[in-house]
């Protein structure tokens, strides 16, 4: 090692980029010891990312990123050095090579377990946040790879709840809805290769970011493009649903948090006769099942005007299908379906009743849905 930071310490440009190279081999390792080991280069390695030669801020990054998410004695020697305010130069950098080596070391730093105390709001006090939004943002200039480690970095940052406030304040929501429109117009224009390697990040910074901000927040700041949101996240499903079936769950997720305190994202789902789509989400699995169930719950909690628009249609067969299924968590989010359908359109449980809808509550003697089996039956007998 004192070899290694003799010859990164040179003053040979080629000698510097090999010995750079050997230690981003090291920081590869798995053995928790060859991190510490590489403890006496990281304050070079931090002091080089202000160079000019782009390959070598590249490696630097790259190594550094191995490094802190190794070794918590790494990242307590960076963190006093300044760590935070070098990413913040290095994301002005032209090259996209050394800004997506930069997102890759970010998006570790943000990863320790104490980055929530210690790490996060250093960055979000530095220009880092406002240059990743300015890197995400949809047009001719977005780089992919670029894009899908600030995403995540910024993931993280949501993750932590330190000040999502500040987040939207420099315009997170906006630039994620406009990223989430343009991922779908990809997929229209078949232009979506990796495009999933994008779109998961995307989908789960707005899902924790709506679950954070007030209804009103939301309405006022993404009302004129509501449909546009939710006609991208169908698109996006058929996507998953041929390519990537695995984020489904995830485009589920977000639809759910829409709506879960939106009149005007559920108005958008009856208005553009979206849930027959949504009802043949169904079968695919458990998870799939219960977050379907849950954004039909929120659309029907809205209150009768909104179940009248939800009945008649396909919607009783298909619950009564899921009243079929074994998963508790399912058969317990259908049957709230249909106590806010009993509730605000009482001709839904006659209609329960002649397609045998009791004899499909009886299969269910599980203690945890005892109660609102029950509850649900003396619904539709003493309507």
């Amino acid at each position: 090692m004192r070899t290694l930071v003799g010859l990164l310490t040179s003053n040979r440009a080629l000698l510097q980029l090999e010995a750079a190279r050997c230690l981003h081999e090291l920081s590869h390792s798995e053995i928790s010891a060859v991190a510490e080991a590489c403890l006496p280069a990281t304050s070079y390695l931090l002091t080089y990312l202000s160079g000019h030669s782009s390959e070598f801020v590249e490696l630097c990054l790259y190594t550094l990123g191995n490094l802190i998410v190794e070794s918590e004695a790494v990242r307590r020697q960076l963190l006093p050095q300044g760590i935070v305010l070098a990413f913040a130069s290095c994301i002005q950098s032209p090259h996209m090579a050394v800004l997506e080596a930069l997102g890759y070391a970010l998006s570790q730093l943000l990863q320790a377990k104490e980055a929530p105390e210690k790490i996060i709001v250093s960055v979000l006090d530095s220009t880092l946040p406002q240059h990743m939004l300015r890197l995400m943002q949809p047009g001719p200039k977005l780089n992919p790879g670029v894009a899908v480690e600030f995403a995540w970095c910024l993931h993280y940052i949501i993750c932590s709840q330190v000040n999502n406030a500040l987040l939207i304040t420099h315009g997170a929501l906006s630039t994620l809805e406009l990223l989430l429109l343009d991922l779908a117009g990809a997929v229209q224009r078949m232009e979506d290769e990796g495009l999933e390697l994008l779109a998961c990040p995307v989908l789960r910074c707005l899902s924790n970011l709506l679950a954070e901000v007030p209804v009103e927040a939301v309405e006022c700041q993404m009302q004129p493009i509501d449909e546009r949101v939710v006609v991208a996240l169908f698109i996006l499903f058929q996507f998953f649903l041929q390519k990537q079936p695995t984020l489904l769950p995830e485009g589920l997720w977000l639809l759910n948090n829409l709506t879960a305190n939106s009149p005007a994202f559920c108005t958008s789902l009856l208005s553009l006769d979206l849930i027959e789509p949504l009802l043949k989400l169904l079968p695919l699995s458990n998870v799939v099942s219960v977050l379907v169930l849950t954004v039909l719950c929120n659309i029907a909690e809205k209150g009768p005007a909104y179940c009248q628009r939800l009945w008649p249609g396909p919607l009783l067969p298909c619950v009564l299908e899921t009243l079929a299924l074994s998963d508790t968590e399912v058969v317990g989010q259908s049957l709230e379906l249909l106590r806010l359908l009993f509730l605000y359109k009482p001709e839904a449980a006659q209609a329960f009743l002649q397609q045998s809808g009791l004899q499909a509550l009886e299969r269910h003697q599980e203690v945890q849905l005892q109660d609102r089996v029950h509850a649900l039956r003396q619904m539709v007998l003493h309507r």
